[in-house]
């Protein structure tokens, strides 16, 4: 492009032009030119450069009237703040575009109009600031936006409002904060194509999990409707994890899916007078997905080619965030905006910061829960702000460290933002405009709770938690926390496989990012207990048994899957995908379920299909579930869930593990089991590991061999079982020890065979964090792998270094 033109083509422009453009129109006209190719859809338009701009102000003589009312301002005042902000804005929107300009624009709208065939063609009007690529500042929602803008005077309009939105108040209060002179920014408007998503569905997509940081995931936000009703966090999203590594090789790699409210969405309006308005959604849109699953991936694959395509140019990793829209007419994807991601990428991952909340009864406290963003604690007075206008208006002090709670935010309420020592909506989703502008300031905020502003009571001190995973909790009162940073670079190197337990999905990325050899225990039981909540058998049977509030319940959860069946295996299938995609291709070991009778009583309906049992911890758990004729459906409905995770998903390192299996022959009834769902030893690469916590287990070693690929010690159980106690009663807790002499020539002797026969042996327990010495006698004995909390890292890894320095060293 000519660098002194004043119009110019989207498809000429590339990032080269950053400082004439914006780092908006660059990206979207470099994706134009390099990714259209690919079969990437970007709507076409044209640039108004920032030369017009400064021609728009230095015509009229505003920069100087502009600065004069910038220096006037107290910045700790926010009145003060508004009333200059409105006041500059007026001055541009009443000052006239010089006539050869305006021509000039409305010449290339009619061109436009003739390429589309359509008279006074629906635009969007996008505002591009020559700063928004800055690697330390993503200026998000600063500038605005018009949609479906007709006709050349609504144009000429749109366009004196994004100059003008140069000078919002929190533009301004942003570039103040940030030191950056207001006038080093210059903007470029985009006058783009609309895709007509008011008829199907838009949203945001983010290149990396938007709060670890995890690299190999594109997460997706979508709703009805226009997308700015996702931005602005009007409304709680659907969203959609993608695994990127499988997804490159060719499997349908969704991890998560997840039903936003979707209450209402943004459509054109009907007359001249109003471009778009907000109507609810229809009730069945909201039980559905805003995406089929192929749409989700195609969308996932063109994002990772967006990424790997800056990346390329950059030299440099450069995570990207994306806005799209699916148009209704022809059922076809567009990307409409792409501009790199600014907190993770430019974070140094050499530090791991970790909060340990010290309340084990915080739960009594839960006052409400939504979608956590970051992962830090705050607590502080609550501050409900209804509107914005009507605090500052009756001299309401928002002040320092308050928790403020609203019904959502708009980038006007930036100013205040950055006072809240935690920030909680009603509404919102991970990629909305609070979202965003609380990560960028390393505030905790949690969205989308529904209801926080019924709740909460202004006064009221809180703590909210986004420490805990995905979901950010809301306490009454302040909870204590210790607050640790791992220097991962001091951490040595380990001879001895460290593996971790891991429970939550939720938090996986997170674990993932810690010195580690793969998951040497994924349970089950927090996935069931957590995201399904009903007994496996009481959602394939709850029609048979009259009971009308659980089959309401029930058909509340499934709502967004087909049927009973399909949400348990899909959901299953997540929470386990999680994880293995976390330390994918290091192996992750999942265990079958292994509730005992009285842990499935509590789940919905599980009153129904659970016996009382004297003693639960030794009774109908494990093994002997899954080929019983009681439970063998719901088993089997756990199986599809590994095979869709490991052969539809793609992540073949999970292997699988049997608890609480007492004989070889149980053994082989649950291995026919597991057949008859297409899981075999062998097939497919799937490994089957034997949870070796009974005495059976270690006397029967060889036996058990023959049939699995690996054992993993149970210590717990084990000792329990040795010892002949129950670990639950105080009256011999004393007793309890797993460095008993007794355990350990158990240990040594599984230990023993499982070498011999070329078998896998591991432990999952606290033991050896708990207690060097029997690190020591692990190591000497040389176990395959360790694996523990990931909050006993650095304990055990010094444990074990000690012990290994001290061996290796008399063995030299």
């Amino acid at each position: 492009m000519n660098t002194n033109s004043l119009i110019v083509p989207l498809h000429h422009v590339g990032m080269q032009h950053l400082e004439y453009v914006g780092g908006k129109n660059a990206s979207l006209g470099e994706m134009l030119q390099h990714l259209s190719p690919l079969g990437i859809r970007i709507p076409n338009g044209f640039v108004i450069t920032v030369r017009v701009y400064k021609l728009f102000l230095q015509s009229n003589d505003l920069e100087p009237a502009i600065k004069s009312i910038i220096k006037e301002i107290d910045f700790e005042n926010l009145e003060s703040l508004r009333k200059a902000g409105k006041k500059i804005r007026q001055m541009i929107r009443n000052t006239k575009f010089p006539k050869d300009i305006s021509e000039r624009i409305i010449d290339s709208y009619l061109h436009l109009s003739e390429e589309y065939k359509i008279q006074d063609v629906d635009v969007a009007v996008r505002s591009s600031a020559t700063a928004e690529d800055l690697p330390d500042a993503s200026f998000a929602g600063q500038q605005e936006t018009y949609l479906n803008v007709r006709g050349p005077a609504s144009l000429i309009d749109a366009v004196r409002n994004c100059f003008a939105s140069l000078f919002t108040d929190r533009a301004i209060s942003y570039r103040e904060n940030f030191g950056y002179n207001h006038f080093d920014l210059a903007l470029s408007v985009c006058v783009q194509k609309m895709v007509r998503s008011d008829l199907a569905s838009s949203g945001v997509a983010f290149s990396l999990d938007t709060e670890s940081g995890f690299k190999d995931v594109v997460v997706i936000n979508g709703s009805y409707g226009l997308g700015e009703m996702v931005v602005q966090g009007a409304v709680s999203p659907d969203e959609f994890i993608v695994f990127k590594p499988t997804l490159k090789g060719g499997y349908q790699s969704i991890i998560e899916r997840k039903l936003g409210n979707k209450d209402k969405m943004m459509i054109y309006g009907d007359n001249p007078d109003e471009r778009v308005t907000i109507i609810p959604t229809e009730s069945y849109m909201r039980t559905k997905f805003c995406l089929e699953e192929d749409q989700a991936l195609q969308l996932a694959d063109w994002v990772v080619r967006i990424e790997d395509y800056y990346t390329k140019l950059k030299g440099y990793w450069c995570p990207m965030d994306v806005e799209w829209a699916i148009d209704g007419k022809s059922n076809q994807l567009f990307i409409v905006q792409a501009r790199p991601e600014t907190i993770h990428s430019q974070k140094k991952k050499q530090v791991f910061t970790e909060y340990q909340i010290h309340d084990a009864g915080r739960e009594e406290r839960l006052v409400s829960k939504g979608i956590a963003v970051g992962d830090k604690l705050a607590s502080g007075q609550v501050n409900i702000l209804y509107s914005l206008d009507k605090r500052v208006a009756d001299g309401h002090e928002f002040k320092a460290g308050d928790v403020l709670v609203t019904d959502m935010t708009d980038p006007d309420w930036e100013p205040i933002m950055k006072k809240a020592s935690a920030i909680i909506t009603n509404k919102g989703g991970r990629t909305c405009h609070a979202a965003i502008v609380a990560r960028e300031m390393g505030v905790p905020a949690i969205v989308g709770c529904g209801n926080a502003t019924d709740l909460l009571k202004n006064g009221q001190l809180v703590t909210a938690s986004c420490a805990e995973g995905d979901i950010g909790f809301i306490y009454d009162g302040v909870l204590e926390f210790t607050k640790t940073e791992v220097d991962l670079t001091q951490l040595a190197t380990l001879r001895t496989p460290l593996m971790f337990n891991v429970g939550s999905p939720n938090m996986a990325f997170h674990f993932s990012q810690l010195p580690n050899q793969g998951v040497g225990l994924a349970r089950e039981e927090f996935i069931i207990n957590n995201f399904i909540q009903v007994h496996p058998m009481a959602l394939l049977r709850h029609k048979t048994l009259g009971d009308a509030a659980l089959s309401e319940k029930i058909e509340q959860l499934i709502a967004g899957f087909e049927n009973e069946e399909t949400f348990f295996i899909h959901k299953l299938s997540y929470g386990i995908a999680r994880i293995a995609a976390a330390f994918y291709p290091k192996k992750v070991i999942v265990r079958f379920s292994d509730f005992k009778s009285n842990e499935y009583f509590n789940l919905l309906g599980g009153k129904y299909f659970e016996p009382s049992e004297e003693n639960p911890m030794i009774g109908w758990r494990g093994a002997s579930r899954y080929y019983s004729d009681a439970y063998k459906d719901a088993f089997k409905m756990e199986c599809k869930a590994i095979r869709l995770v490991r052969e539809t998903i793609g992540l073949n390192n999970v292997v699988v593990m049997i608890p609480f299996c007492r004989t070889v022959n149980e053994l082989l009834k649950v291995q026919a089991v597991m057949k008859e769902c297409g899981l075999e030893r062998g097939k497919e690469g799937l490994e089957i590991y034997l949870m070796a916590e009974l005495p059976s287990n270690i006397l029967m070693a060889d036996e058990f061999a023959d049939h699995i690929d690996g054992f993993s010690i149970g210590s717990n159980d084990l000792t329990q079982l040795t010892l002949g106690l129950d670990r639950d009663s105080s009256l011999v807790s004393h007793l309890f020890d797993e460095r008993n002499e007794a355990v350990k020539k158990m240990i040594e002797q599984l230990i023993r065979v499982a070498k011999n026969r070329n078998v896998k042996v591991g432990i999952c327990g606290q033991g050896p964090s708990d207690y060097p010495d029997f690190a020591q006698f692990l190591v000497e004995q040389e176990i395959d792998s360790i694996s523990v909390t990931p909050d006993s890292l650095v304990k055990t890894t010094l444990a074990i270094q000690a012990v290994e320095a001290k061996l290796f060293t008399n063995k030299a």
